[in-house]
């Protein structure tokens, strides 16, 4: 029969007698500070230790790269009390937004209470959380440490989700266009084209202010297209000058196109049909950016000529 071993709690002192120079420095090293950050579903970097925030100073201060907000964590190696409360709501009233994180050996409920409170009345850019902190050791192995969530605002794991999906959106648009940019470049190296960024769009100059040629993408709705972009005071009356000559662009572009001039908004746009694919198929990505390529530059020689007589 195998043999099984006896689970059981470690005295946390045993292990990190003081927090400043104990706890707080274990807690700062990479694999424990990701491990308080799988617990809550954050993804944390350190900024600093013992960082000055107020009158106090926050035992750590990190970054959330999912919600690029700022967290404090403040540690206490016993039960909670109402000196730490105070600190934490000192740290939340000179800030905007804020994660503050709570560690004990054991909350009081009153102290739950009042953080489960705060979370309710505060604005949502600030957030309270209260972990327990546990050693756990079979037989004679090294001790495991587990945090326990006992406060959190209300939606946390669904708001986490939702900013997981969004940073996985942003980040293939932001390789889909570094690529791109890398390609179009290399097929014509006179565009001047803006950096890539986490945008569903890439802009490419046309020599006149107000007017862009843009690649666009959606990962939502699964396409590619390229416009000619107006926008700003002069937008809607550069449109219309465009419109009057229609049948000669289309003709030049060898396609029609699509006339926005959305009435509701400053900006008009003038578009190709969409391409329907994947860009989340990493696969695909070279025959995008080749019919991208190929409508970026039929755009450049049928609307650079128009758009350069346009007044400034």
């Amino acid at each position: 029969m195998t043999a099984l071993g006896t689970l059981k709690t470690i005295e946390l002192r045993n292990t990190w007698p003081r927090e400043a120079s104990d706890f707080t420095p274990w807690l700062s090293e990479t694999e424990n500070l990701g491990l308080l950050a799988e617990t809550l579903g954050m993804e944390l970097e350190l900024i600093g230790r013992e960082a000055a925030v107020g009158p106090y100073r926050a035992d750590l201060v990190c970054t959330d790269v999912l919600s690029e907000s700022q967290v404090l964590i403040e540690n206490q190696l016993e039960k909670t009390d109402h000196s730490h409360l105070g600190q934490l709501l000192t740290y939340a009233a000179g800030l905007d937004s804020v994660s503050i994180i709570w560690i004990a050996s054991k909350f009081s409920d009153e102290h739950r209470a009042a953080l489960d409170w705060l979370n309710d009345v505060t604005d949502e850019a600030i957030c309270f959380f209260g972990l327990e902190i546990e050693l756990w050791q079979i037989d004679e192995s090294s001790p495991a440490p587990k945090f326990n969530i006992v406060s959190k605002p209300n939606d946390w794991t669904k708001k986490r989700a939702q900013s997981r999906r969004q940073t996985e959106t942003t980040d293939i648009y932001l390789s889909f266009w570094s690529e791109f940019r890398k390609h179009l470049l290399a097929e014509q190296s006179t565009f001047k084209v803006s950096p890539a960024r986490a945008k569903h769009h890439l802009r490419v100059s046309i020599g006149k202010a107000g007017c862009a040629i843009a690649a666009v993408a959606s990962q939502q709705s699964g396409y590619v297209r390229v416009e000619l972009y107006l926008d700003g005071d002069q937008a809607k009356e550069r449109y219309a000058n465009l419109e009057e000559n229609k049948d000669d662009l289309e003709t030049a572009f060898g396609a029609a196109l699509d006339w926005q001039p959305l009435p509701k908004k400053t900006a008009s746009r003038i578009a190709t049909s969409s391409h329907q694919c994947d860009i989340t198929d990493r696969s695909k990505w070279q025959g995008l950016f080749e019919w991208l390529t190929e409508r970026v530059t039929r755009f450049d020689k049928t609307f650079r000529g128009h758009v350069s007589n346009f007044e400034s």
